[in-house]
């Protein structure tokens, strides 16, 4: 029986993990089954907030339809090449790891770029969301997936080269740890006015999103990727997916949900700043 060490350390008892046909091991004698759609569970139940934590299955598939449409390449584009400027020596093999890759569209674009440069690297990811990573691991079958949270990472420390976080909570102290010297952080955030016509539609008074730069402590900022575009969104099923997976599905007034879910079309901006940070 074929094994490898293992992106992951158990989160039981820290000993590193190594990965067999249908599960991961550790020396200190714990066991996590690999589901038969290849990611793995690492978040201890009494770390869990809920039974089935994270996006259900139908939230999935939805932002699924609506990424693979095409909608937000010119953000994976971005990261591509984020990527590939943060990873230049042909002679070294990479770790890479998604912490929140959701379903892994970025994270599959990314690899591809990687793959396309003839660079050799490792890939990894976590989610809270088991609906989610069944589709990544689907989209990269090679790459290591599982079930666990940010803030507690089943990783030991100095271990990824290059970590990428869209949309998901800066985890400060554990991106840190698990990055080794001089690894690079990139960080999506939205722009200010990023979905601006969509919000002009949903409120009286649209705001601005909270966009300025943060510094981080033992982070050096060295770049900041801008990407603005406008999307033209076809069929309501694609606008509702988008709203959906933005924080106003949880704060908007019923009226502004039926407008919206009576259009057929949407023009809206969209802004992303993606962050390249360096650990100091």
């Amino acid at each position: 029986m074929q094994t490898y060490p293992s992106l992951f350390i158990c989160p039981i008892c820290g000993k590193p993990l190594l990965r067999m046909e249908s599960s991961y091991r550790c020396w200190g004698g714990h066991s996590f089954d690999i589901a038969a759609a290849g990611y793995t569970h690492l978040l201890p139940v009494n770390k869990m907030n809920s039974k089935n934590p994270g996006d259900d299955k139908a939230m999935v598939a939805a932002r699924t339809a609506f990424l693979d449409a095409g909608y937000y390449r010119p953000l994976r584009d971005a990261l591509c090449r984020a990527a590939l400027a943060c990873c230049t020596d042909p002679e070294q093999n990479y770790t890479l790891f998604d912490c929140g890759c959701g379903e892994g569209y970025y994270t599959a674009g990314i690899a591809e770029a990687l793959h396309r440069a003839g660079l050799t690297f490792r890939m990894g990811g976590i989610d809270i969301s088991k609906h989610a990573l069944r589709k990544a691991a689907k989209r990269l079958p090679d790459a290591e997936f599982a079930v666990a949270s940010a803030y507690d990472l089943p990783m030991s420390d100095g271990c990824i080269d290059l970590l990428f976080n869209v949309f998901s909570p800066m985890a400060r102290e554990e991106f840190l740890r698990v990055l080794c010297p001089g690894g690079h952080l990139i960080y999506v955030v939205p722009s200010a006015r990023h979905l601006w016509d969509m919000k002009a539609l949903l409120y009286k008074t649209p705001y601005e999103n909270e966009a300025d730069r943060k510094d981080y402590e033992g982070f050096v900022h060295e770049q900041t990727i801008e990407v603005r575009e406008t999307i033209c969104l076809q069929g309501s099923d694609h606008i509702m997916a988008l709203f959906g997976m933005t924080p106003y599905a949880h704060k908007t007034p019923k009226a502004g949900i039926e407008h919206l879910q009576s259009l057929d079309t949407l023009d809206t901006a969209i802004g992303f700043d993606v962050h390249i940070y360096r650990k100091a």
